[in-house]
């Protein structure tokens, strides 16, 4: 440890905390003991409350000719202008021969993202409603005009009027009908519906579900996996809307089967589609038209389309960054795509509020404002985001393979250059290249540029390319890395917007977007709770146990972070605002995405937060390559962070019950393989492509295994996780109307199923729901005793946050 000793960052100075004996009194923090002080901070015990967002992917199966995309596609002005450009000696013909090619050569009959259609008399009176509703231009105006682009959503066919709307919309209109056709409803089941049916978002380019209610994350209920319960619950009513509209909405009656399910990457066939059209018409394809989650859907609309081009521009801007980091040396490139898929990566989205925090927050008297909420806010989510490279791969991961021929470093890198300074940035593609294999002669080599060259030298020196466990953190613009002139994370308000202004200036962002960050503040103001969202998280391969437990690791991380604040010994000159000591600290977390094995950190590093963790690790030294940097294993420093935690978050770790947590963690650390999300997911898009090992596999052969299990055996394991969470919750529900009197729950048993056992009914149709045969009337019983579920956990749920 002595060279970390020796370096010029050994301070001795001790800071003065931002008016600490203020904030300690404003927070009402208990100081008379060691206990007392721990259980009054924020986000310690019954203080964090949950709340989850998860992305999901969509797929319409069947014939060409039935699917919504490829008509689209073939009636498109688009389609018939590059055939006559083609015919005319324009365009060059191998362009419309690709496009013939995805049209005409799917023998899965897989359609990612494809719209549905179906006659709009199948609709009840009341989900017809609920359409008209959202047609218009603003839906707090019922007599207002409707959407610019209405017409987008319904056409006539043999003299019938029909519908074509996104799977995402599908699954409000899914609700809306199930709820109002069959028998009169059950109070709380129509309540349930409404209260519910914003939470089903038509958002970019994936259908997005947020909680029906918040969670509180205690002991009792497990912690984390509160919060995981209710996503699984949720991710299981959205099969049974997507199997009810598949039956009567008559879409398979119609050629078409609607399919919705957690996958992180964009579909490899919605890339190679992107690379052969404009990105107009890509938006047009597949931006989702936002008719529901917000009362100006057209205007959102509008926004995620200024998402989708800023995006697209701020990658082209990535060639520059790479020319002047020294990265690309030579003039011939390939040029990324104007249209960029990384809007169609799937994740999950955690937040976690105190109630200690909101209360002071909301209260004008209490002198807690937004000033204090932003100075502790930004310099938690610093010391966070050392801790988060125990996330990556561990709870959820992204497997991905890159042939030989994908190693451009403008096309790999993705956003790296605008996330990373160019020191991190060259390390980082130094070391991948040398992980992966790309060797000649002991020597890595990248892609020449012509495709078929690169193929044929790939072929004769055997160059696989690379495995990487999370490359959704890598292809999608995680976190904006700060200005010298703007910190992101100094404390300070409007310091967000500061940074936009000079991030638009150079081309990499929009001032009209929210900022981008691994763990983000949630500020009061706009949300109406304090806290943090954690966006770090790729796919789960249990709910139940991965983001159980990482919810439960992230809430006692965060609880951590405050701990070391109110006790002094951390403040924002510990973890200096400037790029290069963020980069320093982000670049770990992505060289944990691409398992790439060491990183370096200047010895004179001015980050105090990252001496520390660095002296507690092994296997540190003096790097040859890099003077003045010391050259540490990736491995090594999560040792060192689960270190910390035990030393640091003892109290915390059994106030909150997380022993089990604890260990769980190393296991997924030390034993990868097979504990970790990352290998369990490998080992079953292996199993799936029957295939050792990920190079036994090219690139297409392994994403596309990734994508078939996702969809069929992920889907089925998630469905049966979340079965087993409906059982308990029939069986207390039919305890409570049996045991004690619960005549609210009896009656609306009794309506439901004429007073017949829940559980009974579960269990004989089960399978026929699992193996999706279960009828329609059997799929809207399904779903109103779930809703009936979700208003007993609605009303348990806001008698806790009331305590």
């Amino acid at each position: 440890m002595d060279i970390l000793l020796r370096g010029e960052s050994a301070k001795s100075e001790i800071y003065t905390p931002y008016g600490l004996a203020r904030i300690l009194n404003l927070l009402e923090i208990n100081q008379k003991s060691p206990e007392a002080f721990i259980e009054s901070i924020p986000f310690s015990l019954n203080d964090t409350t949950a709340g989850s967002e998860t992305e999901l992917q969509t797929v319409v199966t069947g014939r060409k000719n039935d699917i919504d995309l490829p008509i689209t596609i073939e009636e498109s002005n688009y389609y018939q202008n590059m055939i006559k450009r083609t015919i005319a000696g324009d365009t060059p013909k191998r362009i419309i021969t690709e496009l013939e090619k995805y049209l005409h050569d799917n023998h899965q009959e897989v359609w990612e993202n494809s719209w549905v259609r179906f006659p709009r008399s199948v609709l009840s009176p009341y989900a017809n409603t609920v359409f008209s509703r959202d047609l218009l231009a603003d839906k707090n105006d019922p007599a207002g005009t409707t959407r610019g682009d209405a017409g987008r959503f319904t056409f006539y066919k043999n003299g019938e009027e029909h519908i074509r709307i996104p799977l995402s919309y599908l699954l409000k209109l899914s609700l809306a009908d199930a709820v109002s056709s069959g028998p009169e409803l059950h109070l709380a089941v129509r309540a349930t519906s409404e209260r519910i049916m914003h939470h089903f978002l038509n958002d970019n380019t994936s259908p997005e579900t947020h909680s029906f209610q918040t969670v509180l994350l205690s002991p009792g209920t497990g912690m984390g996996k509160g919060i995981a319960r209710e996503t699984s619950k949720r991710f299981l009513l959205t099969q049974f809307l997507t199997m009810y509209a598949n039956r009567s909405f008559q879409l398979i009656e119609n050629g078409q089967r609607a399919m919705i399910y957690f996958a992180p990457h964009p579909p490899v066939r919605q890339k190679y589609l992107n690379d052969l059209i404009s990105d107009s018409f890509y938006r047009e394809l597949f931006m989702s038209p936002c008719l529901s989650g917000w009362d100006r859907g057209e205007v959102k609309h509008h926004y995620m389309i200024l998402c989708h081009q800023v995006l697209s521009r701020s990658h082209l801007n990535t060639l520059t960054k790479l020319k002047d980091a020294g990265i690309i040396t030579r003039n011939l490139v390939v040029l990324p795509n104007l249209s960029n898929v990384s809007l169609a990566n799937n994740g999950t989205h955690l937040s976690l509020g105190s109630r200690k925090l909101s209360g002071l927050v909301g209260d004008a008297a209490s002198g807690f404002g937004a000033q204090e909420e932003k100075y502790l806010g930004d310099l938690a989510i610093k010391i966070i985001e050392h801790f988060l490279p125990l996330f990556v791969g561990s709870y959820s991961a992204a497997p991905y393979r890159l042939d030989f021929w994908d190693f451009h470093p403008e096309k790999a890198l993705g956003y790296l250059p605008h996330e990373l300074d160019y020191t991190h940035l060259r390390m980082i593609w130094r070391r991948w290249k040398g992980k992966a294999r790309l060797k000649i002669f002991g020597n890595p080599i990248t892609p020449f540029g012509p495709k078929w060259l690169d193929v044929f030298i790939s072929k004769i020196f055997r160059l696989k390319g690379d495995f990487i466990p999370d490359f959704r953190l890598i292809d999608y613009l995680a976190s904006l890395m700060s200005t010298d002139q703007s910190p992101a994370l100094d404390g300070t308000l409007g310091n967000e917007k500061r940074l936009k202004k000079d991030l638009a200036d150079l081309g990499v962002f929009d001032t009209n977007m929210s900022i981008y960050l691994l763990y983000r503040l949630r500020a009061f103001s706009s949300l109406g709770f304090s806290g943090f969202e954690g966006r770090h998280y790729s796919l789960f391969e249990s709910i139940s146990g991965d983001m159980g437990e990482a919810a439960s690791l992230q809430a006692l991380i965060t609880a951590l972070a405050y701990k070391y604040i109110l006790k002094g010994d951390v403040t924002h000159a510990y973890i200096p605002d400037d790029p290069s000591t963020e980069s320093e600290r982000r670049q770990v977390f992505f060289g944990t995405a691409i398992n790439i094995p060491t990183f370096y950190v200047r010895k004179g590093t001015q980050n105090q937060f990252m001496m520390k963790i660095l002296k507690k690790m092994d296997k540190i030294r003096l790097s040859h390559r890099y003077p003045g940097y010391l050259r540490a294993h990736n491995l090594e420093y999560r040792r060192a962070l689960i270190k910390i935690i035990k030393e640091d978050a003892a109290d915390l770790i059994e106030l909150m019950g997380l022993h089990t947590t604890l260990s769980e963690l190393e296991s997924r650390i030390e034993n990868p393989h097979l504990y970790s999300a990352a290998g369990k997911l490998s080992r079953g898009i292996l199993h799936e492509a029957h295939a050792a090992t990920p190079f036994h596999l090219s690139g297409i052969e392994f994403n596309q295994a990734a994508e078939s299990y996702y969809r069929n055996t992920l889907r089925m394991c998630q469905m049966k996780e979340a079965f087993a969470l409906l059982e308990d919750d029939f069986r207390r529900i039919e305890a409570r109307a049996a045991l004690d009197g619960d005549t609210f729950y009896q009656q609306a048993l009794i309506a439901l199923l004429d007073g017949k056992s829940p559980l009974a009914f579960l269990g004989a149709v089960r399978r026929e729901v699992i193996e999706e045969r279960a009828p329609a009337e059997v799929l809207r019983k399904l779903i109103h005793l779930t809703l009936l579920t979700i208003h007993s956990d609605i009303r348990q749920s806001e008698a806790e946050c009331r305590s």
